[in-house]
């Protein structure tokens, strides 16, 4: 017997399978799903392949018959990938001849494989596929009864409507942990870009160790002097001189011993005298089973010191082999870190992770996560990184899934002198509206301090909140251009981002979403009249205003560029 639920909103709606108890029926193997998603024409279509390993893909814009996973098997830049059939991962993002928006994905994705959608062009269907296991050639085991994710399709009859939809979060049980104030939103610097940048290293052995004690008081230093609530550390505990690019990666992490120079105890203690959270960094180098072994102990560790957010990583093929990073075993794996981790009152943020399918309603600890191509390919990636569309298309497809730890806040664009043949594609006006427009509940400014210093532009990332009240989705179209308004949880100011593709474009934001009768002061990061993403990224005017509800203004955005905006009450 088998039972079929469906749910149906404002938004979109939802179906799922279960299978109820049963005479003579104690477990179910799943060989395969093939639920059938039909459509009305050759929609347009933003896409990344059905990726078994990973989803760090650049979005592809395409009609649905010329959607080709195939060809983007290889890719030299990821440090895994598997593509075994022409499928699409989801979230997918369609738009139809007549501007009415999709988004086809899943929500609570529990004790199960990740879903792809195979695409069958000559009948305009999708079916949805199951990522499977080398080792057990099945993609799903199940001990009865149990239920499967919901299937979802978000319905908009514009673009703002996908991102403001709550159908994926709102179809997660509710909280199972209760009150998780013993984390705090925050914003973050950490010792991170500068690996990416060859400036330092992850292992102590390269002579060019960045986890530094000295180098970590530093960064608390400038957290604590610029409203910035946490520092993480990479490469702090040992094992990084084995990481990857070996079979025998197991056993090789230690997730309690740190590094000689680095000094845990002193550092935390430096770190709460001076009101700053660290935050913890666990890279299992895809060996989960060292993890599992590890997890309490590890943080246990970090509640000695109360330490209460971590970021995982899990780069690499999975071990064991004919495992992958978004089948079932793995699903598992992934939740069963969050559980834990909850019982020691952790927070994770994780990074080559499964999909978000809006868990974080449930487990609340679920602050946020990678999963997608993020702001390291600007660094070295050989395609020469990430298009000025990228993240105009992001906001309209991975980010309706949840939470994203991008990185932004690149103020060095071209990466002088470090990289001669890599920069950021967007301008520094861009990369400041991302605090906005990208939603995490943890934002970090990724640069390297000394790229801040006398920049006045950084007193955005000073002011900007990372705690929302309420978003606005103002304007925007898919790949294109989007921009979002929202209003700080506790002091009520509001933000605005706005970002473009490579084209320039023109922009009118009606205010009318302020409180009305009230005047606000607001300061406005625009891109310069000279600003281009890739001839003067940096250039930027910054100029301050008084407006109201009734206010309408019209700004230029430069071909990759941006607009950043705070608003204040005026007293």
């Amino acid at each position: 017997m088998l039972t079929l639920y469906f749910r149906a909103y404002d938004d979109g709606a939802a179906f799922r399978y279960e299978f109820p108890e049963q005479p003579s029926l104690n477990e179910v193997i799943i060989l395969d799903e093939n639920s059938q998603f039909n459509l009305t024409s050759n929609h347009k279509t933003w896409w990344i392949p059905g990726d078994w390993d990973i989803y760090e893909h650049l979005y592809t814009e395409s009609d649905f018959t010329a959607i080709d996973a195939i060809s983007k098997r290889g890719h030299k830049a990821l440090a895994q990938t598997s593509i075994p059939e022409n499928s699409v991962n989801t979230p997918v993002t369609m738009r139809t001849a007549d501007g009415l928006h999709l988004s086809f994905h899943e929500a609570n994705l529990t004790d199960y494989s990740g879903m792809t959608l195979r695409i069958d062009k000559e009948n305009l269907m999708m079916t949805s596929g199951l990522v499977g296991s080398d080792i057990t050639g099945y993609k799903v085991k199940r001990t009865l009864p149990f239920k499967t994710p919901w299937r979802t399709i978000q319905i908009s009859e514009d673009a703002a409507g996908l991102i403001e939809s709550n159908l994926i979060v709102n179809l997660n049980e509710p909280n199972k942990l209760g009150d998780v104030d013993w984390f705090t939103p925050m914003k973050y610097v950490g010792i991170w870009w500068e690996m990416h940048l060859d400036k330092s290293s992850w292992d102590l052995k390269s002579g060019k160790h960045g986890a530094t004690t000295e180098n970590t008081k530093a960064h608390i230093d400038f957290a604590a002097q610029n409203n910035i609530g946490g520092v993480l550390v990479e490469g702090w505990n040992t094992g990084w001189e084995h990481w990857i690019g070996f079979e025998d990666r197991e056993g090789v992490f230690d997730f309690v011993t740190p590094y000689p120079d680095y000094d845990l105890e002193e550092v935390a203690k430096y770190a709460k005298d001076n009101g700053i959270q660290i935050i913890m960094h666990h890279e299992t180098s895809s060996a989960p089973r060292t993890y599992d072994k590890q997890m309490d102990s590890a943080y246990a560790l970090m509640n000695k010191y109360d330490i209460r957010s971590v970021k995982t990583g899990y780069v690499g093929k999975i071990i064991p082999k004919g495992e992958y990073h978004h089948g079932q075993w793995m699903v598992n794996h992934y939740r069963r870190a969050l559980k834990t981790a909850a019982k020691h009152k952790v927070a994770i943020n994780a990074h080559e992770p499964i999909k978000p399918t809006g868990i974080r309603r449930t487990y609340p600890n679920a602050i946020s996560r990678e999963g997608l191509r993020g702001q390291e390919f600007n660094a070295w990636s050989p395609d020469g990184g990430n298009p000025p569309d990228h993240l105009p298309t992001v906001a309209f497809t991975r980010m309706l899934a949840g939470p994203i730890d991008f990185t932004p806040g690149v103020f060095n664009i071209k990466l002088d002198p470090y990289k001669a043949n890599n920069q950021v594609n967007t301008t520094l006006a861009h990369q400041l509206a991302l605090y906005v427009v990208i939603y995490s509940p943890i934002q970090m400014a990724c640069d390297l301090l000394e790229h801040y210093k006398d920049q006045l532009a950084f007193q955005f990332i000073r002011d900007v909140g990372v705690d929302w009240e309420q978003t606005k989705v103002l304007h925007g179209e898919v790949g294109d251009f989007v921009t979002i308004a929202r209003q700080e949880r506790e002091t009520g100011n509001w933000f605005v981002g706005s970002i473009t593709d490579e084209n320039k474009r023109q922009i009118t934001i009606n205010f009318d979403f302020l409180e009305k009768d009230k005047e606000y002061e607001i300061v406005v990061y625009k891109d310069g009249n000279d600003a281009h993403w890739d001839d003067n990224p940096t250039s930027i005017t910054i100029e301050k205003q008084t407006i109201n509800s009734t206010t309408k203004k019209t700004f230029n955005l430069a071909p990759g560029g941006g607009l950043a905006i705070s608003l204040k009450v005026k007293k």
